[in-house]
């Protein structure tokens, strides 16, 4: 059985992101219990010198719809990163998820040998569809999953491995 490229991107994409929403969830049960402004979340880091949540998050949800979208040869749909609280971060992540799904898996059809460029600053990474998939766009969006993930935990969130990976 051939494994798809819908599979391993639409798939994995929408259900990372849906558990990274669950965690925001707890994230603002955890400030609301303890009667704390949840903005001070938004902008926790892990180090002086990485991104806050709130950008973790809209980076997230940036290279998945992104990353389908030029596996796919599509335009992707563009969110402005003006979010100020968690709800309207899981409103984004629920966007994001909703555009995921509407991709059909026959328009990721061939994908995996369609060339991909990705601009990043001065440079331009350029790719075969599989190869994007698996050392550009998983490990990105994983990535900064994680370190949302991670911003939370150490904020004292109540979160284990169950809610990264999910039911």
């Amino acid at each position: 059985m051939k494994i798809s490229m819908h599979a391993l991107s639409v798939e994995v994409f929408a259900n990372t992101l849906g558990n990274l929403s669950r965690v925001l969830e707890k994230g603002l049960a955890h400030a609301t219990q303890r009667k704390f402004d949840p903005g001070v979340l938004l902008a926790a880091r892990l180090a002086p010198d990485m991104l806050p949540l709130t950008r973790q998050v809209q980076i997230a949800c940036d290279l998945a719809k992104n990353s389908v979208a030029r596996l796919a040869a599509q335009e992707p749909p563009r969110f402005e990163d003006n979010e100020t609280s968690i709800e309207q971060l899981r409103t984004r992540i629920a966007r994001v998820i909703d555009y995921l799904k509407s991709v059909p898996a026959s328009a990721l059809e061939g994908a995996e040998t369609r060339d991909i460029k990705v601009p990043a600053g001065e440079r331009t990474f350029e790719f075969k569809g599989l190869a994007f998939l698996q050392r550009w766009a998983i490990p990105n969006v994983f990535f900064h999953v994680t370190t949302a993930y991670a911003i939370l935990r150490h904020n004292g969130v109540e979160l284990g491995k169950r809610d990264f990976l999910g039911p």
